[in-house]
């Protein structure tokens, strides 16, 4: 049975579980990081030399990197369907999912930190400022590429949308003044829908902390 390592209120990890729940793979779940510890353990470390989360075990073959992971389930439960197999598809929906890590994914992680994990009296308003309008741009990219589309490759919820997922719940959650994106709403509220999606990503740390 497929394992996976990772506390469901870190985002990278309700990536991956919302992955195998679309998927619908059977697996256990345990929680590790924060709280509960076990990433600094030896044992742990040999999966993940990092020692971060999450980390999968697939009947003995251990990966780590979210979305490499969620690709790597697509690809192996789902191709054709929530991974695509055309090449030039593939490299579509690839590129997103890198953007997703180097740019937007990178911006609403300081976000969390500074504005959610900050207390009040130590936020540096003008950098989260800064960082709340570097991330208005990123969305209107990807508002951009929704227009016409239902999901962001097309038609039919994949691979690619799993990453960005747990980011737009966030977005739309902050008590941030946001710009006009409708087709970025219209995906959310389509997101909002699907039975695996909008139950997982109310708990944990996501407002905690946050001052109105």
């Amino acid at each position: 049975m497929l394992k996976i390592w990772g506390r469901e209120d870190s985002l990278n990890v309700q990536k991956v579980m919302l992955c195998v729940r679309e998927l619908g793979i059977a697996h256990r779940q345990i929680d590790a990081g924060h709280r509960f510890g076990l990433i600094d353990e030896p044992w742990y470390l040999e999966l993940k030399p990092n020692g971060l989360i999450p980390t999968i075990d697939d009947d003995g073959f251990v990966m780590w990197e979210s979305n490499a992971i969620v690709k790597y389930l697509c690809a192996k439960h789902s191709p054709g369907d929530m991974c695509p197999t055309d090449p030039l598809e593939y490299a579509d929906a690839d590129r997103w999912m890198a953007w997703q890590g180097s740019s937007l994914g990178i911006t609403m992680r300081q976000i969390l930190l500074n504005l959610v994990r900050t207390a009040p009296d130590l936020r540096n308003q003008v950098f989260i400022d800064e960082l709340i309008a570097t991330t208005k741009k990123h969305w209107t990219v990807l508002n951009g590429r929704l227009d016409g589309r239902d999901y962001i490759m097309g038609p039919k919820f994949t691979m690619a949308d799993i990453v960005f997922a747990p980011h737009v719940y966030r977005w739309f959650t902050y008590p941030i003044d946001r710009p006009e994106l409708p087709h970025l709403k219209a995906w959310y509220d389509r997101l909002s829908t699907r039975e695996h999606y909008n139950p997982r990503f109310t708990a944990g740390d996501v407002v905690t902390g946050l001052e109105k």
